[in-house]
């Protein structure tokens, strides 16, 4: 397995810890998700993610398969739909295994005016950006209790640092988001469950590409300390490290692939 792992990865690094491992991604169909999906396939990880866009789903599993040799698993789920989540959760869970890793990836950063929101507005984008994080969580637990240990990696950003304008709502899941993971890395560490936030800065997906024009992103450029668009394997790839053996004493704490744009 190693033999092959290295060959799929070319010049990309490889943590042979992560071979094997169980690895669940929500929101894995598109953008950063997809890049994670493909990054731990590539490891050799047993590698289940969560979307509602099944074609998109889909067409990434084909394209892994038929590229790579290793094939993810796709679950259909809507996150907002705690039922589901559970439902889903515990089914993968029954196929697999209990996890290793849990990757806390699925958000959506809509814009909108503050004047425009309602009570049930809110309530939406809470339940889209933050309440499945702490879900998924506590439905993986039990399992990486069992097994000894176990990564989870919550996905922050960047935005509410910089106070962007039109992402309120966004922007206070995204804070609380980190806050959540400060508190879990305080309560599952003795059992051996890290727990970290990735925070990336404006990554070049097909969907950020939508609200920028050129201008916009010669700005972000010349915002960041480093040329150059970050690109979401850029993203995967620090999971990847926080997710290995490599990052053993690594928890609480947010990691930034920002290219110092703060």
């Amino acid at each position: 397995m190693l033999q092959k792992v290295l060959a799929a990865n070319g010049d990309r690094a490889v943590y042979p810890s992560l071979i094997g491992k169980r690895v669940l991604i929500t929101g894995g169909a598109s953008g950063i998700g997809a890049s994670l999906v493909e990054a731990f396939v590539l490891q050799g990880c047993e590698t289940a993610f969560v979307d509602k866009e099944d074609a998109l789903a889909a067409a990434l599993v084909a394209r892994l398969a038929d590229e790579t040799g290793f094939t993810p698993h796709f679950h259909h789920c809507d996150l907002t739909d705690l039922a589901a989540v559970a439902d889903n959760f515990a089914a993968i869970l029954a196929e697999t295994g209990p996890v290793d890793i849990l990757i806390n990836n699925a958000a959506n950063d809509d814009r909108h005016d503050v004047e425009d929101v309602t009570p049930a507005y809110w309530d939406d984008r809470m339940a889209v950006n933050l309440r499945h994080h702490f879900f998924a969580a506590q439905a993986v637990i039990p399992g990486m209790r069992a097994r000894g240990g176990g990564a989870i990696l919550n996905f922050g950003s960047i935005s509410w640092h910089l106070g962007l304008p039109n992402l309120t709502l966004y922007q206070t899941a995204k804070a609380a988001i980190e806050g959540l993971t400060r508190s879990l890395a305080r309560e599952l560490g003795r059992d051996g469950i890290r727990v970290n936030a990735i925070i990336p800065g404006n990554v070049q997906t097909p969907r950020q590409e939508q609200w920028y024009t050129p201008e916009g992103e010669a700005e972000i450029v010349a915002a960041q300390c480093l040329n150059g668009r970050i690109q979401p394997r850029d993203v995967a790839a620090m999971a990847l490290f926080l997710a290995s053996d490599d990052a053993h004493m690594c928890t609480g704490h947010n990691y930034w692939v920002d290219a110092g744009w703060r």
